[in-house]
Parts: C-alpha cells; sequence; structure tokens
C-alpha cells in the first residue's frame, strides 16, 4: 500500500455501528471518541461517490483511486473543521471538485481558462435551453459530449443532473452566487448542445 493511502481498519462486529446515524452524529461521534468504526461508516457510504467524481474529471482509474485516497486523507484531517454550513455531502463535493480541479490544473502546460474568463469569451444566446434537450440526449452521444467540455462545465452539469443537487447546492461547491451558478449551467447547457447536434446532425 502506498504511503500516502488512507487505511481504514475492517469493524469488528463489537465495535460496527448497529444504529444508523446522521452524518452529523456520526461526525460528532467520531470527533468525540476516536473510534475508527465511525469514520469507516463515512468513508463507505461516500468513497464510490467519491471516486466517481474523480473519474468523471481525471479519466485515469490509477489516477482517480490515488485521488480518492488524498481526498479522504483531507477529509480525516479537517473533519472538525465540518461547521454544517452546508450538508456534509455537498462539503465532501467541494473538497472532491477542487481537488480534481487543482490536480488538473497542475498536471497541464498550458492552464485551461478559468471559468470566468471562459464566460467572457463565449456568446450564449439570451434564450434558455430547455432542460429536456440535456435530458433527451442520445446516452452513446452523452459520454463524447461531456468529454469535449471543460472540467468546470462537465462537473457542473453532471452536478445539476445526474446528482440533482440544486443551484443552492451547487453555489456551496464553487463558492458562487445562485444567479452566477444559473449563469454557468445556461452555458453549459449551450455548448453541450452545440456539441451534440454536431455530432448528430441534429436540427431543431
Amino acid at each position: 500500500m502506498q504511503a500516502n493511502q488512507l487505511h481504514i481498519k475492517q469493524v469488528k462486529p463489537e465495535t460496527s455501528i448497529h444504529v444508523r446515524l446522521s452524518d452529523s452524529d456520526t461526525i460528532k461521534r467520531f470527533l468525540a471518541t476516536g473510534n475508527e468504526a465511525y469514520f469507516g461508516s463515512l468513508y463507505q457510504k461516500y468513497a464510490g461517490k467519491v471516486y466517481g467524481k474523480c473519474l468523471s474529471l481525471l479519466k485515469q482509474e490509477d489516477v482517480a483511486r490515488d485521488a480518492m485516497q488524498d481526498i479522504f486523507m483531507r477529509i480525516l484531517l479537517n473533519l472538525s473543521t465540518f461547521e454544517e454550513k452546508s450538508t456534509f455531502s455537498t462539503w465532501i463535493y467541494s473538497i472532491t471538485y477542487n481537488y480534481c480541479i487543482d490536480l488538473i490544473r497542475r498536471r497541464k502546460k498550458d492552464h485551461f481558462l478559468h471559468a470566468e474568463d471562459i464566460e467572457k469569451t463565449q456568446d450564449i444566446p439570451d434564450e434558455e435551453l430547455p432542460d429536456e434537450h440535456i435530458l433527451e440526449m442520445d446516452i452513446k452521444y452523452l459520454r463524447l459530449v461531456l468529454e469535449k467540455l471543460s472540467p468546470d462545465e462537465r462537473m457542473i452539469l453532471l452536478m445539476k443532473y445526474q446528482d440533482d443537487m440544486s443551484i443552492r447546492e451547487i453555489g456551496d461547491v464553487l463558492n458562487k452566487t445562485e444567479s452566477a451558478i444559473k449563469m454557468k449551467i445556461k452555458r453549459a447547457k449551450h455548448k453541450a448542445y452545440e456539441f451534440y447536434k454536431e455530432m448528430t446532425c441534429v436540427k431543431y
């Protein structure tokens, strides 16, 4: 096992958590007792979701696995700072998103444009693109469409349409206002649909 990997011990029957606790109560009990069973339950609940998000951004399974381990180490080290201003899942999502975006930026020789720069260079139609245009995309093209988007654009669409996160929750993750998030979603939707039309010759 690599030195930087987070090691979660198997929970023995006598120390297992028999009562389903909320994330908040689980965190409080872990911080109060240091019992690894509590953190282990959080790991088991969210590890798959974190890995999936890492893979959707980083594209490589081994890189995504290493990222997931580093992210959970950060979660462990910063658990005492969780103030419940948002849900725990949103807090984890924020750590995951920011870790992956930082990693992508470090790995690129030429950093891709920040979201604010992208917004200044794109002309987006005034009309709102119906959600159905995104939700009804042929699944065999959807992955190709997402890969053409920047990581910022791809992730914000996944947060809205795959994870069903609210505008406020997405704003908490990206540390943006709700109006800014709405504009980001609008831009990403239009860009995704333009790619889709190019691939399928769809005309509306």
